[in-house]
């Protein structure tokens, strides 16, 4: 299982790879969309500090959505993903390789470059490995929920729709609590609390959520 798995994060990459523009697009949309707020709310250094958290984590959201409607679309449309089905491999395990491969690819770089984003809202320079950290650790939760999401539209008339109808209200919580650690460390009281509950999120989705994936998926196929 896996060497299964390596086998389908590294296909994964290998197409990310040549579809190097959809890439591109997720971390500009991040960038343009963290920027604006400098723009249109001035320079207001404490404003800025205390919006900070909470506009670069939403940034980080919507755009980790933009690539969830291609998660399952094209081994759907050309028969890879029934193959999986019938493989095998648990599908679960193929679930949690894809979505693996959609964090490295679309949530990983926003990890990155989220301190650099940080500097226009001059976000004191110690929060920016809470920031970081709490990125690392809720964007993979965000893949697992949109991946549940996607597969549950997958095949779908105004399927994109659906699927922002489904997944956002659940990525709420996250939201909350990652945007948290970073105001809690930035108010001296420490972000272990927040940062111990996105950790624990992660191990929840790591467990359960490649097992609703499959289901999903099954449900879709049929």
């Amino acid at each position: 299982m896996l060497e299964a798995a390596r086998c389908i994060v590294y296909r994964e990459l290998l197409l990310a790879l040549r579809r190097r523009s959809d890439v591109a697009t997720a971390l500009l949309f991040f960038v343009i969309v963290a920027s604006l707020f400098p723009l249109g709310i001035g320079a207001e250094p404490n404003l800025l500090r205390s919006i900070a958290p909470g506009v670069i984590w939403v940034a980080a959201l919507l755009s980790s959505m933009l690539s969830l409607g291609r998660l399952f679309a094209a081994d759907h449309a050309d028969g890879t993903l029934e193959q999986m089905l019938l493989g095998a491999t648990p599908l679960g395990v193929v679930a949690l390789a894809k979505t693996f491969a959609h964090w490295l690819v679309a949530g990983l770089p926003l990890v990155a470059i989220a301190p650099l984003i940080a500097l226009q809202y001059d976000l004191p320079a110690a929060l920016y490995g809470v920031l970081a950290l709490s990125l690392a650790l809720g964007t993979p939760v965000l893949s697992m929920i949109g991946a549940i999401g996607a597969a549950l539209t997958l095949g779908l008339r105004g399927g994109g729709v659906l699927l922002a109808l489904l997944v956002l209200p659940l990525y709420v919580p996250v939201l909350i609590v990652g945007a948290g650690a970073v105001e809690m460390a930035a108010a001296g009281l420490g972000a272990g609390a927040q940062l111990l509950l996105l950790g624990a999120a992660l191990v929840l989705a790591c467990a359960f959520a490649p097992w609703a994936i499959a289901a999903a998926l099954r449900i879709s196929m049929e």
